[in-house]
């Protein structure tokens, strides 16, 4: 990020330079870049970089990077942007965000980005949908940020500088954080508290970028958590953030590039549940778990919590997983997606074993408002 002073300056340099039109997602792409959250990167992928994050899942430099962070812009456009110039990256209303300095300018191959990153090539898979959407020349080198784009959840947007020095005020040392795009129900409130009694504290990190469009809108997960802390909760042990970036859907690569970030703000440790980021059908249930024994764990720096299925047994009259529970399917309480929707668009609260009512409420609430 830019000093106050740095951003006058390239405001008034930026007036002679070229202009990139963003999109949302590198809008959010560099955010994540001028607060830190994607350390090491300190801008958009060159190709080395770009290279080994699709093919062997590390930068050029050795260290672990999953998932490509890159600014593609049309053929044509690229015609007219020449290796070490530099441009301006505007958002849609024309204001500037950043200044880049072009250090490479690169073709790529989509199909194949998509086959190892997404481990599909279906248009139908909603990360693979954007990639092949975007522009088919990649633009790579370092940024200074002027502007960050949306500050939505303000007080609750805490920079990793920021959720560290939180973390000593309170003595945390060992910190276990949670990625979700998803309301908190008791199967995700039951892995927290578990892992919450092995460490000092918890960071609730969700995931407030773009996700798909009928994922439940970030300011109704919001409201969900808030109810849920204050009730469930010790206010001592458990800070609530908001991660600004896009959500990818790439199941287990995307569990490594979660936990990266958090180590970014200064967890110690991370949550690795069930089906990881993952969409549809496209992963194994339990692939994110593997995929960290592809990784040097001291290169990685951060500890996987890795958490099977877990639900309400009526017979061990409390919540369980596969790994402490002997009875089967027929005494869990689960419901699915559909079923959980359907109870709620009804107005009807689902069993206090799957969602705590004041979650419920929130959520039954939210889709009672109009659609705008």
């Amino acid at each position: 990020m830019a000093s106050e002073q740095e951003q006058a300056e390239l405001q008034e340099r930026s007036r002679g330079l070229p202009q990139v039109e963003v999109g949302s997602r590198q809008l959010a792409d560099l955010e994540m870049l001028a607060v830190g959250a994607y350390s090491p990167l300190s801008g958009f992928m060159n190709r080395g970089d770009y290279l080994g994050s699709v093919d062997a899942m590390h930068l050029s430099n050795g260290l672990p990077w999953s998932v490509p962070i890159t600014l593609p812009v049309g053929a044509k456009q690229a015609e007219s942007l020449k290796e070490g110039m530099q441009i301006g990256l505007v958002d849609a209303h024309g204001a500037l965000q950043a200044v880049m300095t072009i250090e490479e300018k690169f073709g790529y191959d989509k199909e194949h980005e998509a086959s190892k990153v997404y481990r599909t090539t279906e248009e139908a898979h909603p990360g693979v949908k954007v990639l092949y959407q975007q522009g088919d020349i990649l633009l790579g080198g370092p940024v200074r940020v002027v502007a960050l784009q949306n500050q939505a959840f303000a007080k609750y947007r805490f920079t990793p500088t920021q959720s560290r020095q939180q973390f000593v005020e309170r003595g945390w040392k060992r910190v276990v954080g949670f990625q979700t795009r998803n309301p908190v129900h008791r199967a995700h409130e039951y892995i927290q508290k578990c892992a919450l009694e092995t460490v000092d504290g918890l960071y609730l990190h969700p995931l407030v970028g773009d996700t798909k469009g009928d994922d439940i809108p970030a300011d109704v997960r919001m409201c969900c958590y808030e109810v849920l802390l204050e009730n469930y909760y010790p206010a001592s042990r458990v800070i609530l953030g908001v991660l600004p970036a896009a959500m990818r859907y790439a199941g287990p690569r995307e569990a490594i590039f979660h936990a990266l970030m958090r180590k970014n703000y200064g967890c110690s440790h991370f949550i690795v549940g069930r089906d990881h980021a993952g969409v549809g059908n496209y992963y194994g249930t339990y692939d994110a778990h593997h995929i960290f024994a592809e990784f040097d764990a001291a290169r990685l720096g951060i500890m996987p919590m890795f958490f099977d299925h877990t639900f309400f047994c009526r017979s061990c009259d409390s919540m369980a997983s596969s790994k402490t529970c002997p009875h089967g399917s027929e005494h869990h309480v689960t419901l699915s997606g559909t079923r959980v929707r359907q109870l709620l668009q009804a107005g009807e609260i689902p069993p206090r074993e799957f969602s705590r009512p004041e979650v419920a409420e929130v959520l039954i609430e939210a889709m009672r408002q109009p659609v705008a």
